[in-house]
């Protein structure tokens, strides 16, 4: 599991675990979050070298480790082509060499763009916004090329908004949200009328899905591709809220110009329940935001 230590990786790391998978986690140098009782094994996907010993005796990688921010990958794009696309290439290699044939992939949706066309299928074009995307079909071409060589069977999931939980990353909107509800920040800063819908999955659900990829992980020299969302749209203002219903508090919001941005991008995870028979059942809004509040406390 590399990025056993990050915020899905270690709910990946954690429900794999409790379903009976002997899990090894791939850190960098922090296990904070790795689950106990998880063996670790440190290595860093800039560091080719560190990689063979850490896939030696292992039948399947699960690949998490990454880059995620959109607006830092437009000011420092070559960092995230090094280590999303760059890092996943050295994997593979190591993969290669130790003889382990089986990946599951963390993607992102946003490698798909804006579609007109919603909810959105696997068989949309490819159409990345952003150098985060782009580095993240890189990485995807990457690993639909070396299963082609028969050496490797793939998985790829394209994870749309994962939410709920201990979340680190202040960037993301939920979190943001609820740190204006505990007044750790003074407001909550909303470019336009928070009328963008966006495609919220609970990190439970998302995290049950690489097991259902598992469980189900197709033949040899195959890399299939699978949507992982809820199926449902919110919109930003929906989100402000059902937090201020669920904390009980006033969210102070300050309103800045609207930006250019999709109005609505939601998922169409119709091949992951018939493939996999993965579903999204608690990925309700107020359950999600209700865990997300209660980590926070």
């Amino acid at each position: 599991m590399t990025g056993a230590n990050g915020y899905l990786g270690a709910a990946v790391t954690e429900t794999l675990r409790d379903s009976g998978y002997e899990v090894v986690g791939l850190i960098h140098n922090n296990r904070s979050r790795v689950p106990d009782g998880v063996p670790v094994r440190s290595a860093d996907l800039l560091d080719p070298s560190s990689l063979c010993a850490a896939v030696h005796g292992i039948d399947v990688v699960c690949h998490l480790a990454g880059l995620t921010r959109v607006r830092e990958s437009f000011t420092d794009p070559e960092r995230y082509f090094d280590v999303n696309a760059a890092g996943t290439v050295a994997l593979l290699r190591a993969m290669a060499s130790e003889g382990v044939g089986a990946m599951v992939f963390a993607s992102t949706a946003a490698i798909y763009g804006a579609p007109e066309r919603q909810p959105m299928t696997e068989d949309l074009p490819d159409n990345p916004p952003h150098p985060y995307a782009a580095s993240k079909q890189a990485a995807e071409q990457a690993i639909e090329a070396e299963s082609r060589t028969g050496r490797l069977t793939a998985v790829i999931l394209r994870l749309f908004n994962i939410a709920g939980g201990p979340d680190p990353d202040s960037t993301r909107i939920l979190p943001r949200i609820l740190a204006a509800a505990a007044g750790d920040s003074p407001t909550l800063t909303l470019n336009g009328d928070g009328s963008s819908v966006r495609d919220y999955v609970y990190i439970a659900d998302a995290a049950k899905a690489f097991g259902a990829a598992l469980a189900t992980m197709p033949d040899h020299g195959t890399c299939v591709r699978y949507n992982i969302g809820s199926g449902v749209g919110t919109s930003v203002r929906q989100l402000i809220d059902v937090a201020s219903q669920v904390t009980g508090r006033d969210i102070p919001i300050e309103h800045r110009p609207a930006v250019a941005e999709p109005p609505r991008l939601v998922s169409d995870s119709s091949r992951a329940r018939n493939e996999l028979g993965w579903t999204a059942p608690t990925s309700d809004i107020e359950s999600m935001i209700r865990d997300a509040w209660s980590a926070r406390r």
